[in-house]
């Protein structure tokens, strides 16, 4: 594992999933392939609720993790990679996370998806992630955005500054490569996953 990605959804992650694919050659773990592994998600439960998980297993392969659930427990994963760089994706202010975050990741918590969506088959793992690491309180727009602040803080307080990258959607590709060793790709920063994009995808347009 080089890069253990601890942004909160909504801060770039789909971008940086592919952004981190091609600069390291392999695939980078999000919450698209929980969805994609049922068999995964018992272990995220177990390890979000502090209970014996086998992470190791379940990123075997993996070059990276960006969004959640890995995002939520980037502690334990610095415990099983204690060398890896810690990725820190963020917006520009906490109203702009929390405006993105209410109209998609938290509508979805709000409504049962339909069953031709991918959130269907585990939609409990995100909303418990988020009552456990981030705040249970995230309906309350200030709750959540002090709950933004204050998680950013305790990995900027709770990592080593040398393996620290913190990054924004607007930072493209210099800060990742800077960190990673690796020349900056002759091709556009990917920018992916905007508001309207993640609507359609789950089907939460009425």
């Amino acid at each position: 594992m080089k890069v253990i990605g601890a942004g909160l959804g909504r801060t770039g992650t789909t971008s940086l999933k592919v952004a981190l694919e091609l600069l390291l050659g392999g695939p980078c773990y999000h919450m698209v392939e929980a969805f994609e592994h049922p068999e995964h998600v018992a272990e995220w439960q177990a390890a979000v609720r502090g209970e014996q998980a086998d992470l190791a297993s379940v990123l075997a392969g993996y070059e990276a993790t960006v969004d959640w659930p890995g995002g939520a427990l980037w502690p334990e994963l610095r415990a099983l990679w204690p060398e890896a760089i810690v990725l820190l994706s963020v917006r520009e202010s906490a109203m702009a996370w929390w405006t993105s975050a209410e109209a998609t990741i938290f509508e979805g918590q709000r409504r049962a998806a339909p069953p031709e969506s991918p959130l269907a088959l585990r939609e409990g793992l995100p909303l418990e992630l988020t009552v456990r690491r981030l705040t249970p309180d995230w309906e309350d727009r200030q709750s959540a955005l002090d709950a933004y602040e204050a998680y950013n803080q305790r990995v900027r307080d709770g990592v080593p500054p040398e393996l620290l990258v913190e990054w924004c959607p607007g930072d493209g590709w210099e800060p990742l490569c800077a960190a990673l060793d690796v020349p900056v790709p002759d091709v556009p920063f990917p920018h992916l996953n905007q508001t309207a994009e993640f609507l359609s995808k789950y089907n939460y347009v009425a």
